[in-house]
């Protein structure tokens, strides 16, 4: 065998091989279960494994949604268009791009869906990732029985775990009484406290900016606590 044909090929699959370990997609999870009329937030955390700054394109190469749904690449709270399906982000040497997600209103028709992403280094897409992203929509996401009294009746926080904004649903059954969820670490340190209303059923639990990890809550009627369930928050 020719020895110069030997040595091509071995060095073509070595820069192959280099080029695939450049970067790489982190916790990168392929299936997400929701209610309709909610939104799924999509990590798409990129980590530069070069020893340079490199511009990443990440696009959406195909997608099966239905009409009534919608989502938009998002820099924290930074969202773009939902007609941008392709751009680029500059990540540093050795750096993660944590920041970056396709939030998506997964609208008002049960199913599932997909949608695919392709990322590569800016001019050099021969060596690209290929991320298939599955949701299930169903009609409603199930929601467990915690507590139930002559003043209130409470259900489970959902989605748990939850990535950026969860829910619980509940029903107070007296105008007297005050009720509100406090979620506070593993230490007891509270760090969220959320009135529930007598006209409402429902709360809004703002997980974004906790760090991923155990968290519990507790419900109080007038100051007394009534349940302490855990939450888990993940990225």
């Amino acid at each position: 065998m020719n020895l110069k044909l030997v040595s091509l090929g071995f060095f073509l699959l070595m820069g192959l091989q280099a080029g695939a370990q450049s970067f790489s997609l982190v916790d990168a999870n392929d299936t997400y279960s929701s209610g309709i009329a909610q939104t799924i937030k999509i990590p798409l955390k990129i980590k530069n494994n070069t020893e340079k700054a490199q511009f990443y394109v990440i696009r959406i190469t195909d997608s099966e949604l239905s009409g009534t749904q919608k989502g938009a690449f998002c820099i924290d709270k930074t969202c773009h268009e939902s007609t941008v399906t392709e751009f680029s982000k500059r990540i540093e040497a050795g750096a993660t791009l944590d920041a970056l997600h396709y939030s998506l209103e997964t609208g008002l028709v049960t199913g599932q869906y997909s949608i695919h992403f392709e990322i590569f280094i800016k001019g050099g897409n021969q060596n690209s990732i290929q991320h298939a992203v599955n949701i299930n929509v169903e009609e409603k996401v199930q929601k467990n029985h915690i507590f139930q009294s002559r003043e209130i009746t409470i259900h489970d926080v959902y989605p748990n775990p939850v990535i950026d904004v969860a829910h619980i649903d509940y029903k107070l059954h007296s105008e007297s009484v005050k009720a509100k969820l406090v979620v506070h670490n593993i230490l007891g340190a509270p760090l969220a406290n959320i009135d529930l209303s007598y006209n409402e059923f429902k709360a809004k639990i703002l997980a974004d900016e906790f760090t991923p990890g155990v968290y519990f809550y507790t419900v109080y009627l007038d100051n007394v606590g009534v349940v302490t369930r855990k939450l888990i928050v993940r990225r």
